[in-house]
This record gives structure tokens, C-alpha cells and sequence, in this order.
């Protein structure tokens, strides 16, 4: 993976009226990883993103995205593919008719038999967007933004609405895009996508980049954690441990694998059942509770 930035952002601020919605922003997105911008609810990165896709001006700071300002359309836009939550085509065009239409608008060419097959839309080509069901739709998006095998694609919560065999079909195509050397920027509320599949993480919260890291990186901040139930009273742990809500005993370590050999010994050596024991390191949703908690 090369090293270079085909996004960078430095300083950014984005405001409405008094609201400071994005603060000081500054990250870099390299050539050919999938970075995945993650947030709270208000955190700012749909502002930050809408800067960076040139919907939107800045406040102050500097974005530039392969060497440009977003600007400037006829320089990054035949280059990047972005899938919005919603795009709002028009219901009263064909499925075919809307894809050729992005393409015209972007400056892309490609096959729209190709694109529409690689979606499995291809049944659907001639009927109109308004016919078309909640997981079509989102189908019909990605569609539009893989469109003319862009080298940067925006992935704005891809697989909302999909059944699995779609999301597995939709991934299956990012991994061959990311083959080909494309790059991607993922926005999404299933945190497990993002920690499957994301090269790095930024994680915002209250306008401001509040972490930043590989998944290992983020969930190496907290301890890992041990839990099971004791039926009767038994010895003295020989790990701190705490009761939670439901009875359970707790332990939080950043030895994992040394606590987990103590508490094996010690149950095995007193005659000690360890009731529904679960053990495992941080993820990624921890530590999104811990950021906004």
C-alpha cells in the first residue's frame, strides 16, 4: 500500500451559524486502504465528509483530495465514486437511464450491462427507480458509485437495508476494487464492518478527531475482560474482579492471555466451576462507549 495521501485534511473547521460543527480536523487517507470515519450521533463527520466531497465549502482549514481542491470538479470528480445514504434519483427514470446519467454527470465511462450485472440489477434495468424496493435502492447506489471503476470511492452506511447475500455480494466487490488499487472511505454504523475490514479508524466525536489508529491501535486503549458466574462461594480470585449487574464476576486486564492461565489453574486446583465463561480483548463498540461515555 503506497504511503501517499490521496486525501488530506488540515485544519478544518466547519461551522453554521454559532454551531462549530467540525473543529481543527486534521487526517490523512493513504493510496489504497479502506479508512473508515467513524462518529457519535452529531459528531461532525457528515459535515467533514460533505468538505471533503466538495458539497460543501470550509470554513476555514485546507482540504485537498489527489493534490486538488474538491472543489475543483474537473480535476477530482471523473476520479471518485461516492454512494450517499440517500442520492434521491429521479422515481420516474429507469434503472439504466440512472446509471448512465451519473456517468454523463462524473465524467465516467464504463459498461452499464457490466455495473448493473456486478449489483444484480440486471433483471431491473428497464424498471423505474420508484418501482424499485428499499435494498434495490441501495443496490442502485453502489452501483452509481463504483461506476467507471473510480480510484476513490465514498462509502456512506452501504449496507443499510441490504439482506446478507447483498452485503456479502457488495463487500465481495470492494475486495476486488481495493485489487485493483482503488481507495475507500467508509462511514458506518455496524462498528463490526468497520473493524473486519478497515485498514485505519477515525473515530470523532464532538467535531474533533478524538482517536485514530489501526482496530489494534483503538482497542489496545482499554483492557479485555473476563466474565463468568460462580454457583457457590468459593476461595479468594487470585485476579482483582469486580460483580456486575447481573452476578456475574468481571475481571478487566490488559494481560489477557496471564489471567485467563491464573483463573484456569486456580478452578481446576480448588474443584471451581467458572459458569459461562467468556473471555475476549476489547472492541470496537467499547470504545466507542468509552469515547462518549
Amino acid at each position: 500500500m503506497s504511503t501517499t495521501p490521496v486525501i488530506e485534511v488540515e485544519r478544518l473547521n466547519l461551522s453554521y451559524g454559532d454551531f462549530h460543527a467540525v473543529k481543527d480536523l486534521s487526517f490523512q487517507v493513504r493510496r489504497g486502504e479502506l479508512y473508515a470515519l467513524l462518529g457519535t450521533n452529531g459528531a461532525g463527520k457528515t459535515s467533514a465528509l460533505e468538505a471533503i466531497e466538495g458539497h460543501r465549502a470550509p470554513t476555514s482549514g485546507t482540504v485537498r483530495v489527489f493534490g486538488h481542491r474538491p472543489g475543483d470538479r474537473r480535476a477530482v470528480r471523473p476520479r471518485m465514486g461516492v454512494m450517499l445514504q440517500e442520492s434521491g434519483f429521479s422515481p420516474d427514470l429507469t434503472v439504466r437511464e440512472s446509471v448512465r446519467l451519473i456517468g454523463r454527470l462524473t465524467r465516467r465511462t464504463d459498461d452499464v450491462g457490466r455495473v448493473l450485472d456486478l449489483v444484480d440489477l440486471t433483471g431491473r434495468a428497464g424498471r423505474k427507480v420508484s418501482q424499485l424496493s428499499g435494498g434495490e435502492k441501495r443496490r442502485l447506489d453502489f452501483a452509481t458509485a463504483v461506476y467507471g471503476m473510480p480510484e476513490l470511492i465514498f462509502l456512506d452506511e452501504p449496507t443499510t437495508g441490504l439482506d446478507i447475500q447483498s452485503r456479502d455480494a457488495l463487500w465481495a466487490t470492494v475486495d476486488r476494487l481495493r485489487e485493483n488499487g482503488a481507495t475507500i472511505v467508509l462511514t458506518t454504523h455496524y462498528l463490526e464492518e468497520a473493524q473486519q475490514r478497515a485498514d485505519r479508524i477515525g473515530l470523532m466525536h464532538q467535531g474533533t478527531l478524538h482517536r485514530e489508529g489501526s482496530v489494534s491501535d483503538l482497542t489496545r486503549t482499554l483492557p479485555a475482560v473476563i466474565r463468568f458466574s460462580l454457583l457457590a462461594p468459593a476461595p479468594s480470585l487470585p485476579v482483582q474482579a469486580v460483580i456486575d449487574g447481573d452476578g456475574k464476576v468481571v475481571v478487566e486486564t490488559f494481560a489477557l492471555q496471564k489471567d485467563l492461565h491464573l483463573l484456569l489453574g486456580w478452578a481446576q486446583d480448588h474443584a471451581v466451576e467458572l459458569r459461562d465463561l467468556e473471555a475476549g480483548s476489547t472492541r470496537l463498540d467499547d470504545v466507542f462507549r468509552a469515547i462518549s461515555g
